[in-house]
This record gives C-alpha cells, sequence and structure tokens, in this order.
C-alpha cells in the first residue's frame, strides 16, 4: 500500500517508494492505494491502481462504462473543477521549472460543459471477427488496439448513438477491413463523417453509405489517401462546413480534415478573452502568427485593427482569404504565407512593424519566432498555447531575454477528461 502525493502531467498519480518514483494511472493525490507495476525502470516504475484504500474527496464515478479500458480519456475519476485545478499546477509549474518565470496574474481557467463537447473526433476502425466483426472507436490505453465502445460520453449524444450503427454498416461492406478511421467534424448544420478507404467502394457499398446518410443526417466524406484528398461523397456538397463567433458577426468555413478546435463552446469563449487581452485598436496593426484558417484573426478584424495572419500552409491562407470574403473582411485582414518554424530577424522584419501579436503554435511552440523578435518588437504578445513545456520554453526566453514580462497567465480545459493542457499568456514590453 502506498500513499500518492501528487497528479503528473499525465494525469497518473506520483508516489515513492525504495528511492523509485511511481506513476500510478488511476489514482489521486491524498489516496492510499495498492497497484501493479507493468514497466519497471531503475528510478521509476509505471502503474496501474489496483485497490483504492482510502479514496481522496475529489474522487467520483466515471460515466463512461469504458472509462479504465479507452484511452481517450484519462481523468473522469477526478471531479471536473478539480480537474482544472490540477490543470492550472502543471501550467504554474512549467512556467516556474522549465521558464524560471512567473506570472503577475493568474487568469480565472476557461471551461465549459464536461460531456458531449467534442465536436472533432478521430476514431479507429478495425475488424476483428472474432469480436464479431467491426469495431469503431478510440484506441485502448497503452495500446494499438481499438477499444470495444458501443457508447462515448464526450461526443455528442446523437453521435454517441451511431457507434453501434457505424460498426454494422462497416460489417455490410465489401472491404471492411480495409476502413481504419471515421473522422467526426461538426458544423453549424451539418454533421460529417470521414471515411478513410484504402480501397475504393463498389456500387452496394456506396448504397450502404447512401442509406445511413439518409436514415442518420449525417454527411459522408470519403479519404482515399491523405487528409486533402477527403471529398464529399453524399449528400451533396461543396465541401465546406461553418461553424460561428456570433459575439463577433463571424462565420468561418473549414473542410472536416482542417484544423479547428475539438470544443466549439470554449473556442468562443477563449477567443472572447484572447481579444480582451489584446486589445486591438482601430489603426493598430496586428500579427496573427500562425493564424489557420482565421479564427482569430477575423475577430481581430472586426474591432477595426489592421491584422496580418501568418501560416505555414499554402491551402489554410487559401481557405482563411476566403473566409475574409465570406465576412467582408477583405480590407482589414490580409494572410501571408511563411514558415515561422524557421523565421530569422530579417524574415520578420520584412513583414513590417506590429503593433501587437498573437500567437498560436503548434506544440512544438514559437521559440524561433520569439528568437527573431528585434528591438520594434509589439508592446503586447498573447501567447495561446496546447502545450505548457513550449510555452513555459518561450516564456522564458521572452522574459529573460527580449524585455519582456510575463503579465498573465491561465489555463483552458478545452479537453475536459483528459490531461491535456491549453494555456494563455501575456506578455508586456517592459519600459
Amino acid at each position: 500500500m502506498i500513499r500518492v502525493e501528487s497528479l503528473d502531467q499525465e494525469g497518473r498519480g506520483v508516489a515513492h517508494a525504495d528511492g523509485k518514483v511511481i506513476f500510478i494511472s488511476g489514482a489521486l493525490p491524498g489516496e492510499l492505494v495498492t497497484y501493479t507495476p507493468y514497466q519497471k525502470k531503475p528510478k521509476y516504475e509505471l502503474a496501474q491502481v489496483q485497490q483504492v484504500v482510502r479514496p481522496a474527496a475529489t474522487r467520483t464515478t466515471p460515466r463512461c462504462r469504458h472509462f479504465g479500458m479507452c484511452g481517450g480519456c484519462s481523468m473522469q475519476h477526478l471531479d471536473a473543477r478539480a480537474q482544472v485545478a490540477a490543470k492550472q499546477r502543471v501550467l504554474e509549474d512549467n512556467l516556474s521549472h522549465i521558464g524560471k518565470v512567473c506570472p503577475d496574474q493568474m487568469l480565472p481557467a476557461i471551461y465549459g460543459e464536461a460531456w458531449g463537447y467534442r465536436d472533432r473526433a478521430r476514431f479507429s476502425a478495425r475488424y476483428v471477427p472474432k469480436k464479431g466483426g467491426a469495431l469503431i472507436g478510440f484506441r485502448e490505453k497503452r495500446s494499438s488496439h481499438v477499444t470495444d465502445m458501443t457508447t462515448c460520453e464526450v461526443v455528442p449524444p446523437r453521435i454517441s448513438a451511431l457507434l453501434l450503427p457505424l460498426r454494422e454498416l462497416v460489417n455490410g461492406l465489401s472491404i471492411p477491413d480495409r476502413v481504419p478511421q471515421i473522422e467526426l467534424a461538426i458544423g453549424n448544420d451539418v454533421d460529417a463523417l470521414v471515411v478513410r478507404n484504402l480501397q475504393q467502394f463498389n456500387a452496394d457499398d456506396e448504397r450502404l453509405l447512401r442509406e445511413f446518410a439518409d436514415r442518420h443526417r449525417v454527411q459522408f466524406f470519403l479519404q482515399p489517401q491523405g487528409p486533402e484528398s477527403a471529398t464529399p461523397f453524399y449528400p451533396a456538397h461543396d465541401g465546406v462546413l461553418y461553424y460561428s463567433l456570433p459575439e463577433f458577426a463571424i462565420t468561418i468555413g473549414f473542410s472536416p480534415t482542417e484544423f479547428t478546435q475539438v470544443n466549439s463552446g470554449v473556442n468562443a469563449v477563449l477567443v472572447r478573452r484572447t481579444l480582451a487581452l489584446l486589445a486591438p485598436q482601430p489603426g493598430e496593426r496586428i500579427a496573427d502568427m500562425f493564424c489557420g484558417i482565421g479564427n482569430f484573426t477575423l475577430p481581430i478584424a472586426r474591432s477595426g485593427a489592421r491584422v496580418i495572419g501568418i501560416e505555414g500552409s499554402r491551402s489554410l491562407v487559401a481557405r482563411a482569404q476566403a473566409n475574409a470574403g465570406l465576412n467582408q473582411l477583405t480590407a482589414q485582414a490580409e494572410f501571408l504565407k511563411a514558415d515561422l518554424f524557421r523565421i530569422d530577424r530579417a524574415g520578420l522584419a520584412q513583414l513590417g512593424h506590429f503593433d501587437r501579436m498573437l500567437i498560436d503554435p503548434p506544440r512544438d511552440g514559437a521559440v524561433e519566432l520569439i528568437k527573431a523578435l528585434a528591438e520594434d518588437a509589439p508592446r503586447r504578445i498573447v501567447y495561446v498555447s496546447c502545450n505548457p513545456a513550449t510555452l513555459a520554453r518561450d516564456a522564458g526566453v521572452l522574459v529573460q531575454t527580449r524585455g519582456y514580462a510575463l503579465s498573465a497567465a491561465g489555463v483552458i480545459n478545452m479537453f475536459p477528461h483528459t490531461s491535456h493542457v491549453e494555456s494563455i499568456a501575456v506578455f508586456d514590453k517592459v519600459g
């Protein structure tokens, strides 16, 4: 029996025994547990909780019947409010230990609905005759196997209800073993399912897909190769889905395989918070780095500022330009292609002076961009992060070498019941 001391960044309980650190999946701080190791190393062990002898006050009953087996969620056994607090500690620890910085202010956490929140999901599909045919779901924990899922609590109920019908659909196809993935993308008025098909469907397969789409009111796309190959199949559709940011009178188009936030409710709050912190003013010149399809760029443009969105993908730049036209903001928003992972001081200088800057990078962060900032750098930078470790690293560079103060930081619970930590930070030029 062992006492759990804290949670790590993966949502595992942390304890110590015989000079080793023990990481225990399913255990919570303050609990007395027994555990079963599944990987032993000289300085640490990875383990699974076996019995909770004395539970923590924050422990709750997981809603999903597949929790513990499915790899989609790791924290359903922890109260939702405690999950947010744990993620804030992860952010604070990363800023302190990696970046050697401390924010002047901790922002209130951004959070929303804890269940049925996912508008995006990538379900694996596998044909397993020994288990009765097709399985549709997330991967099992620490395994490439597909969880034998019948429901999913983090997607909308109408989508959860499709898991069993989708099994029946795949079982009825002529190539059930050549459909490895079904991706979900929800728009304002379309539930899109992107079927990854490694071989072409025959006429009977196509009939089954059309009947399924009519019965369950979904839009099928087929993806024979990479994400860019996804095209509408049935019903007739132009291939563009839409989501709205009503507070800014913005509508954003996207294809179902282009990046959008999985949690549209939290995204709307995040955009509002980001714009409030960035505080763009009419006439200012603003940079939106790693702008994607314009999720932040267009609300900034709506403020009256002149905004330049920079993105490394030519197709995303084209989509962002189309979205600017859709919202009649082409005079306020310009989009350019540039590799921000390789940008240097000369390349950044060519873009001109910016009064303020928004940075929203992938998990690798934006260290080269930050190193490229010169003396005339923006007086305020708002940094939206999906990786607290790279945010902390970049914060250290901004504070210690670029003359910024870390004015504020806070967490965004974009993925309830997972250990994934998104965050936002504000940097202000000193002097």
